[in-house]
């Protein structure tokens, strides 16, 4: 088992049993916020099976009907945990806004906070390994299941300081009042996972950064080369493919020209990780712009 599916193993385990811990102390306290907690939860659950499935998924090879591999499918998976993140933000605000017309008592409310912080504690934890794995292997799946639990670390200390404050005032509308802020939080985060796991699937660019290293990579040969041209980014999963049209002085072989291709491939894939580049040789007379080739010297 890879370190990818470890961590999703980990991160199943652990949503499964604060869901359970949560909803028996909701539903014993009374505590809308507890239990908007819970259903949060439930929707890292639901997050953490589909990266469990989707990061297995994506680390098969290219075959002769996905040719550019599986990576993409993280991407997907991403995008179905935004939207199961936004339902369930939505859920939260309807309830809340029912217990603010209709107030309850909010009882055991000392057992409600002590369950709240040891589950935020725990999903630290988690989050901190999720990340990790995340950034080592590239994958959108696990940044994102990595995401979901950082956001409950912060929404459960929140659901416990609200708690606390109503056993010090006894103001129980403060109950839903947090629940709110929670489930306004949780949407936030929704949009984020959502556009950048979204964007991929449209064939995006690589972020800036990664752009400026590929090209100062190409530019360490420019006075080899003439010029290139139809420069293109995209990436699936965590394989960044890269594009590009090399032009060479019309008189240069077609090796030497090559040797120079494979060199700034390689030179690529040692600054970035999980790189895919094709580049296509041109020579002058095809090229937009031939007038640098008069100052090259072979």
């Amino acid at each position: 088992m890879n370190a990818k599916t470890k961590v999703a193993r980990l991160s199943l385990l652990s949503n499964s049993t604060l869901i359970i811990l949560k909803l028996i102390v909701g539903l014993a306290t009374g505590s809308v916020s507890i239990i908007s907690e819970a259903i949060h939860s439930t929707m890292d659950l639901l997050a953490a099976i589909i990266a469990f499935f989707s990061v297995k998924i994506s680390d098969k090879p290219a075959d002769d009907v996905h040719p550019y591999g599986h990576g993409k499918i993280e991407n997907v998976s991403g995008v179905i945990e935004a939207l199961l993140i936004l339902v369930a933000s939505i859920w939260i605000i309807i309830e809340a806004v029912s217990k603010l017309l209709e107030p309850g008592e909010v009882e055991s409310i000392g057992l409600g906070f002590m369950v709240m912080f040891i589950s935020s504690a725990i999903n630290f934890v988690v989050s901190k390994k999720l990340y990790a794995v995340a950034k080592q292997e590239d994958s959108i799946a696990l940044e994102a299941d990595a995401l979901h639990l950082k956001a409950d670390v912060y929404t459960s200390l929140g659901v416990g300081i609200g708690l606390f404050l109503i056993w010090i005032t006894k103001l129980n509308f403060l109950d839903p009042i947090v629940a709110i802020l929670v489930a306004v939080f949780i949407l936030k985060e929704a949009v984020e996972l959502l556009i950048s796991a979204f964007n991929p699937l449209l064939d995006v660019k690589l972020s800036n950064d990664e752009i400026n290293i590929i090209k100062n990579n190409i530019n360490k040969y420019s006075t080899i080369y003439c010029n290139y041209h139809d420069f293109k980014t995209r990436k699936s999963g965590r394989v960044r493919y890269i594009e590009l049209h090399l032009v060479f002085p019309e008189n240069m072989k077609i090796k030497d020209a090559h040797d120079v291709c494979d060199e700034i491939e390689n030179d690529i894939k040692k600054s970035l990780d999980h790189s895919e580049i094709m580049i296509h040789l041109e020579s002058p007379e095809n090229s937009r712009n031939c007038d640098q080739c008069k100052n090259i010297h072979l």
